[in-house]
């Protein structure tokens, strides 16, 4: 299991269109992706669960991930939650 703590750096936030392709970059990997914050805790591949956190720009997340390329998974997903590899222009 690999698992990290990132701070949501989306200048929107979570809103539907950051979250569907937050969703498409997790549904890319074979492991089981999750994230957590304040005891809340949603498939990364599910758009209803993660609709559900309505995350902010600076709130804090962990994703974790379990399965073969559970430490690829994690770095593409906190990346992108990061702002620092964004398909949005």
């Amino acid at each position: 299991m690999t698992k990290e703590t990132v701070t949501v750096g989306l200048p929107k936030g979570m809103e539907s269109r950051p979250v569907a392709i937050l969703v498409q970059i997790a549904s890319q990997f074979k492991s089981k992706i999750y994230l957590e914050c304040e005891n809340k805790r949603v498939n990364a591949k599910s758009i209803m669960g993660m609709m559900t956190l309505g995350l902010d720009k600076g709130a804090e997340i962990s994703v974790e991930a379990e399965g073969e390329d559970e430490a690829q998974a994690v770095g593409e997903v906190t990346a992108y939650l990061k702002n620092e590899k964004t398909k949005e222009a």
